[in-house]
């Protein structure tokens, strides 16, 4: 593995009052960009060992996991999800309970997963350290879910929401996705370091 930074023309989600769908689509770009780095951490790993690389990527993908993803999830049993149940179509009802389904099963996976990856992390330098089966099968699952998650999302059900939704049915989607990610926003520390105005 050379760095674990990601490299190259992926796309960035991007904060868009018009197009929060688009955004969605980034965010699983990210994802996927970041579960290769997993795999390629994985192959790493069985070659080299807890070294200083591996520990870097094991920690960027705990960052994103433990950050972005529960946000993007949360954007669509927010907004996604419940617009395609009001339809009240019986296939595209269950398919949104299979991926409901899936972020129950992606957080536990990724309950066993972190304890791992933070165990990488504190051996570095142990180049004997390797995954043990149940490590590999998390790992595997891990990925596999998030693959055919993300192929039924934008396969359907992100199409069937986007129609659905007016310009100010995503307008306030977008708005809701900046305020919970604090985009736009002072940093509370600058805000708090602010001088008071006084009067003359």
């Amino acid at each position: 593995m050379t760095s674990p930074v990601w490299v190259g023309g992926g796309k960035e989600p991007q904060a868009d009052h018009e197009h929060p769908f688009e955004w969605l689509r980034a965010c699983h770009d990210r994802v996927e960009r970041t579960l290769d780095l997993l795999q390629r951490l994985v192959a790493h790993v069985d070659g080299h060992g807890a070294d200083t690389s591996s520990a870097q990527a094991a920690a960027q993908v705990q960052r994103y996991f433990d950050r972005a993803a529960p946000l993007h999830h949360e954007d669509e049993e927010l907004h996604v999800f419940p617009r395609v149940r009001a339809m009240c179509d019986a296939r595209l009802d269950a398919l949104v309970q299979r991926l409901q389904a899936d972020h129950a099963a992606m957080a536990d996976d990724w309950a066993q997963l972190r304890p791992v990856l933070l165990r990488l992390q504190a051996a570095v330098g142990d180049a004997g350290w390797r995954w043990s089966s149940d490590d590999r099968e998390c790992l595997t699952r891990f990925v596999r879910r998030y693959e055919c998650h993300i192929a039924t999302e934008e396969g359907e059900v992100f199409v069937a929401a986007e129609h659905a939704m007016t310009a100010a049915d995503r307008a306030v989607m977008s708005e809701d996705m900046m305020v919970r990610r604090a985009i736009g926003a002072p940093p509370a520390r600058a805000m708090a370091l602010k001088p008071s105005r006084v009067p003359r």
